[in-house]
């Protein structure tokens, strides 16, 4: 698809740029500028995918266009704008035409609610369990079929991927991870016991599974980006190299760079 971007130039992107903004004033003041400008083709039509907003406007396009493997550049409009480009109302077609592609894979969750269908859930960021009430969860870890750790009791876990592992598993201590290090962080939030643990580094390919203990008196959800599944019992996590995301960004301001230099932030 970024190869079709390149090939069709800035002339040939006219009337093939679909742009969604955010439901806020600067968002939408910026979609009025280049709507003007550019136009707004539908997503039949359109060969990329324009973004005004922050990084949860890029996730919510992400999911809104799974199955349309059409690529998306964001501009940032919004708050963090850690996945997003700097926004400019000039020279569009020429940016997109250069822009070079990052390709993400999703983490897909699996939760199992009692007697009920597990429900699934596909994470861009991170899938994460939390628990509902005043008392701590309790919470069994197994990585490919073997039981890592046997009670966790925490305020919650998670399992991010490498773009993710910037969001919240930050905030919560974890390893930032590279885009090709083929690593996923697992990082336990608010750890009481085993109280110096600090989360495991995860080849790609692993699978992992959270047993909730005690899920009755201490009730937990697990959250997929935007999904949350309330009082679950089992929760399996793994990459879905099925799935693929492209997102574009600036020649001298790729996400890979983006990662590095966020390690040296101070």
């Amino acid at each position: 698809m970024i190869e079709s971007l390149h090939a069709l130039g800035s002339k040939g992107l006219a009337g093939r740029i679909a742009i969604f903004a955010a439901p806020t004033d600067l968002a939408t003041e910026a979609l009025g500028r280049l709507v003007g400008q550019y136009g707004n083709a539908t997503l039949d039509d359109a060969r990329v995918v324009v973004a005004l907003g922050g990084d949860g406007l890029m996730l919510e396009t992400q999911h809104r266009l799974l199955g349309r493997n059409l690529p998306v550049y964001g501009m940032n409009c919004g708050s963090v704008g850690f996945l997003m480009n700097d926004f400019g109302d000039t020279s569009l077609p020429d940016r997109l035409a250069l822009a070079q592609a990052t390709t993400l894979h999703p983490l897909r969750m699996r939760a199992h609610v009692g007697m009920g269908d597990p429900v699934e859930a596909l994470a861009i960021n991170e899938v994460s369990l939390l628990r509902e009430t005043r008392q701590a969860a309790k919470i069994r870890i197994l990585v490919d079929g073997k039981k890592r750790l046997d009670e966790l009791i925490c305020d919650g876990v998670l399992v991010a991927t490498p773009a993710g592992s910037t969001a919240y598993n930050l905030s919560a201590h974890g390893p930032i991870v590279p885009l090709g290090a083929n690593l996923l962080p697992l990082t336990p939030i608010s750890a009481f016991r085993p109280r110096r643990w600090r989360g495991a580094l995860l080849p790609a390919e692993a699978r992992v599974v959270f047993e909730v203990l005690e899920h009755d008196k201490r009730p937990v959800a697990a959250v997929a980006d935007y999904t949350e599944v309330r009082d679950v019992r089992q929760v399996e996590v793994w990459e879905d190299r099925t799935v693929a995301l492209t997102m574009l960004f600036d020649p001298d301001h790729g996400l890979s760079e983006r990662i590095i230099a966020e390690q040296f932030t101070v």
